[in-house]
């Protein structure tokens, strides 16, 4: 997707601490050279800072390329209970990711603005590009790619079709809503995407914790991109749609 905006980081979105720069990885570094990533070719700032605070574990996350990371992701048997639910997650946030594809063009089509409709089929064509992201992890590991339902996707999906229905077509108060109901589902997918990461790289499967990562990265920029919209723009906006109707009934009022 497009780029994010200083306005987002100042919000705290991206960590710059000693400590949150050890949690992420420096497969950071490796996001920026991935060619299919439209991201990471564009040289995002929030980009580069995650990529400056990882330095410290680059040398470490280098070692995938060596082999050491698909050795490691053979023995995944998916037995220890740990095992069993980073395979559980996965599932779940594959499932998540195709009903994301479902509702994007709806959300798309539901919208007023063009910048919003732009971002909503951006986003649709990253997601599909992380459904197939997570297939190969499945691979990685040595598993079947299958998705099991996620209600927490479900429940934001039906919210979407409940804020189509409840709210005026052509408002900025329904480009607002969307919005709302977007980041959500972005959050939901950072925290799934975050927790897979670190899962990953205890478990010594640094391929898997790589191709998350990259995931990681865009739904964090995504995010941050639709709060600029909503700031910059949309919610400026619908904050005057109440009033401007009250000003022109008033004025039919004062002619009759």
């Amino acid at each position: 997707m497009k780029q994010s905006s200083t306005t987002a980081r100042t919000r705290g979105r991206k960590p710059n601490s000693t400590a949150s720069a050890q949690h992420r990885t420096g497969s950071r570094q490796s996001a920026a050279s991935e060619n299919s990533n439209p991201r990471s070719n564009a040289g995002s700032t929030s980009g580069n800072t995650r990529t400056n605070s990882s330095s410290g574990s680059s040398s470490s996350r280098q070692n995938t390329a060596n082999g050491t990371a698909r050795e490691h992701s053979h023995s995944f048997k998916g037995e220890s209970p740990l095992e069993k639910f980073f395979l559980a997650q996965l599932k779940d946030i594959y499932y998540a990711e195709k009903k994301i594809t479902q509702s994007l063009p709806k959300m798309q089509e539901a919208t007023t603005t063009e910048q919003l409709k732009d971002a909503f089929e951006d986003h649709l064509h990253q997601t599909e590009r992380h459904v197939k992201r997570l297939e190969k992890v499945f691979q990685t590991i040595g598993q079947k790619a299958e998705a099991e339902k996620c209600e927490a996707i479900e429940g934001i999906a039906r919210e979407v079709d409940n804020i189509i229905k409840e709210t005026e077509e052509g408002t900025l108060t329904r480009d607002a809503a969307l919005i709302i109901a977007a980041q959500k589902v972005e959050h939901y997918e950072i925290a799934t995407y975050g927790g897979l990461v670190q899962l990953a790289i205890t478990m010594q499967l640094h391929e898997a914790a790589d191709l998350l990562d990259k995931t990681l990265v865009e739904e964090e920029d995504t995010d941050a991109l639709l709060t600029e919209i909503a700031e910059n723009e949309i919610n400026l906006r619908a904050e005057h749609e109440g009033s401007q109707e009250g000003e022109e009934e008033n004025e039919d009022e004062d002619k009759e």
